[in-house]
């Protein structure tokens, strides 16, 4: 039967150049096709918001397929094919420079800017506003902001410990561990905003990166690394850590606090029980034990996830329909509830279940102290994340050259404008 099929199919295929109409095997041919891309974690939501969306929109036949894309690495897949890609798919802000560059992005306008900008905080429309050739344009949809925070034990620790590192730390022993990812920039560079330093990029009219300052390795920047040192030799803190050691500490004990995001919480929180607690993160001590001793507070990356429409997308209209339906106030609200996402919606951040949630309360104090993940260098990750080895290294062997490290730091992050 499939042979008989395919054979009709070719058949009228050689002669559609005579006016003919194609073959189809299965699907609707008459409906608008929509290709959208989430992560895996969100998938089952993607696909519930899809089926409402078609509700909503009676008038029209959508054919809608959710796919599986992580989102740390979309704009990858994107550029690789971005004719072919998805018409709609979630991303991070600090990837749109280079989705706009390759024309990946379409520009939101008209009425539904006015719409996405007076819905939305002005942090998250100012993570999707991007200057290009001298002018500033909105390129997504935001929905929730991708920062971390404080997990930790309430049976060990009390409101006050959880302050300040040190107060952590004194709760803590070589079995019952503060976690923290120093060999991730994404967490390690939060020690250096919490003094003021960064980083400083220029780019060109396509978005390309010019030239790249870091003051990471001034005088400031240098007590700074000699803290995150002091911190990474304490048999109490866990330096290495990452998702997994975090998540499998707090099972069996081993972790009593750890820096994370809203991702882990579902796990964290089956295993903690009644003791799971969040909060903002803490100080940790600058200069300890000298006459200008100090307490600087941890400010994180604050990111932003955003919907983003496919430039090539053949129902661009419909792409952008779809997106904004995804990232409106019921269904950020929906979205809290099903995943914990913070909505960027005001109104869904007011909503009462989100204000009594403990940690939507720990996410919206720390984005009192956190820093806009825009404008970072893509030369960022790679040496921060050899910073921190080498601290984690050399607990183990005992020799850390903080000034060589910091330095050769520092000048694999720097970029010299030709």
């Amino acid at each position: 039967m499939k042979n008989s099929v395919k054979a009709v199919c070719g058949v009228l295929a050689l002669v559609s150049a005579f006016g003919f109409t194609g073959c189809k095997v299965g699907g609707n041919s008459g409906a608008i096709k929509l290709t959208v891309w989430v992560s895996e974690a969100d998938k089952a939501f993607a696909t519930s918001v899809a089926e409402a969306f078609k509700t909503q929109h009676p008038d029209k036949q959508y054919d809608i397929v959710i796919d599986i894309q992580g989102e740390n690495d979309v704009a990858t897949r994107v550029l690789n094919d971005v004719e072919n890609a998805a018409d709609v798919y979630s991303c991070l802000s600090d990837q749109m420079s280079k989705l706009i560059n390759g024309d990946a992005l379409t520009r939101i306008a008209g009425e539904r800017l006015t719409r996405v900008s007076q819905a939305n905080s002005k942090d998250s429309m100012d993570s999707v506003t991007v200057s290009v050739k001298g002018e500033d344009g909105v390129y997504g949809m935001p929905y929730t902001d991708n920062t971390f925070f404080l997990y930790y034990n309430k049976s060990v620790l009390t409101e006050t410990d959880v302050k300040t590192l040190d107060g952590i730390l004194s709760k803590c022993s070589a079995n019952k561990q503060f976690a923290y990812p120093m060999a991730d920039g994404w967490y390690s560079s939060a020690f250096y905003f919490g003094k003021g330093l960064g980083y400083k990029v220029t780019y060109d009219d396509n978005l390309a990166e010019t030239s790249i300052e870091c003051d990471f390795d001034n005088t400031t920047g240098e007590l700074v690394t000699d803290a995150m040192w002091q911190y990474v030799k304490d048999s109490r803190f866990k330096a290495d850590a990452n998702d997994s050691k975090i998540t499998a500490g707090f099972n069996d004990g081993s972790i009593v606090a750890a820096a994370s995001g809203i991702w882990n919480r579902t796990t964290i929180e089956q295993y903690l029980g009644e003791n799971f607690a969040a909060a903002k993160l803490p100080t940790y001590t600058l200069n300890k034990g000298k006459s200008n001793e100090e307490q600087v507070q941890l400010t994180a990356f604050a990111g932003y996830k955003l919907m983003g429409v496919n430039n090539y997308s053949k129902n661009k209209t419909d792409a952008l329909d779809f997106a904004e339906f995804y990232t409106n106030k019921e269904n950020q609200v929906k979205h809290f509830e099903a995943r914990g996402f913070v909505p960027t919606d005001e109104e869904a951040r007011a909503d009462a279940k989100v204000q009594a949630d403990v940690c939507a309360r720990a996410i919206t104090a720390q984005l009192s102290h956190s820093k806009t993940q825009k404008g970072v260098p893509t030369t960022l990750w790679i040496p921060m994340e050899g910073l921190g080895t080498a601290m984690i290294t050399g607990k183990q062997s005992g020799n850390f050259n903080l000034a060589s490290q910091l330095k050769a730091c520092v000048d694999a992050i720097e970029k010299t404008a030709k």
